[in-house]
């Protein structure tokens, strides 16, 4: 445990998910740019992991019809926000334990991590396959991802400050 006690840990931890939130809007922006620039549709995987996570938990998500689809909708955003705040804590422990690299590399492994943290469990769900993905999906899912690593790097480096 670091010599400053407990306070310190937890303060770590709440830079990560404050740095790993502004990555996630960070990433939510980019996302929006891109499908405003190109006119492609918002993906359909978070929702569709929403409805397997609950189908391999045995748990059904309430509501009939239009009502139930609005709770998966809102849900599927939800776990990824959880996701970037989460790979953020994470952050935030591994810098507290001491590495402390610079933004351009924290913001590399940071976003690899939160792309394994996304795309692992679609993958596994059966929900998509980045094997199978074409060159322009890549882009679509690296550039934001990128962005989400940058910005949640430099926001724990700038609150250490």
């Amino acid at each position: 445990m670091d010599q400053d006690g407990p306070e310190h840990v937890v303060r770590a931890l709440l830079v990560g998910a404050a740095a790993g939130a502004a990555g996630t809007t960070a990433l939510d922006a980019v996302t929006y740019v891109d499908m405003a620039l190109r006119g492609r549709p918002a993906s359909s995987t978070p929702e569709q992991s929403v409805e397997r996570l609950a189908d391999r938990a045995h748990v059904r998500v309430p509501g009939e019809g239009e009502q139930q689809d609005a709770r998966v909708s809102g849900l599927g955003p939800l776990l990824g926000i959880a996701s970037g705040v989460g790979v953020g804590v994470l952050y935030g422990a591994v810098r507290d334990l001491g590495w402390r690299p610079s933004v351009l590399v924290g913001g590399l492994a940071t976003a690899a991590a939160a792309m394994v943290g996304t795309n692992g469990p679609m993958a596994v769900l059966g929900v998509s396959d980045p094997r199978t993905w074409s060159a322009s999906s890549w882009v679509s899912d690296v550039v934001p991802h990128l962005a989400y690593g940058l910005v949640t790097a430099a926001t724990a480096a700038a609150a250490e400050r």
